[in-house]
């Protein structure tokens, strides 16, 4: 059986960056949700921090991820100067607990 493969990747906004940062992630999760092997590419902005964003991603399989990956390099990647820190990135085996 394939293991499923959850991503959550948290992202910090310059101030000044945090409303366009919050579209252009909002429009990119609508484009990935359509991927094969997609199960969740959702985006949440801090309630108490708007500068700070987390994205919760769930893939059917790693190979599923894989072609995720391939199909962003033909995405324009969002601009560098929009970011007050580097991203933060953790890939997890997922098992459901309940």
């Amino acid at each position: 059986m394939k293991s499923k493969v959850r991503l959550t990747i948290t992202l910090v906004a310059k101030r000044e960056y945090a409303d366009e940062v919050a579209n252009q992630l909002g429009s990119r999760c609508i484009e990935v949700r359509a991927e094969p092997g997609c199960l969740q590419f959702e985006i949440f902005r801090s309630v108490t921090n708007p500068n700070n964003f987390t994205l919760l991603e769930l893939w059917s399989s790693q190979s599923a991820l894989d072609d995720h990956a391939e199909a962003n390099k033909q995405r324009a990647p969002l601009a560098t100067e929009m970011f007050a820190a580097m991203s933060q990135r953790e890939d997890y085996e997922y098992n459901r607990t309940r």
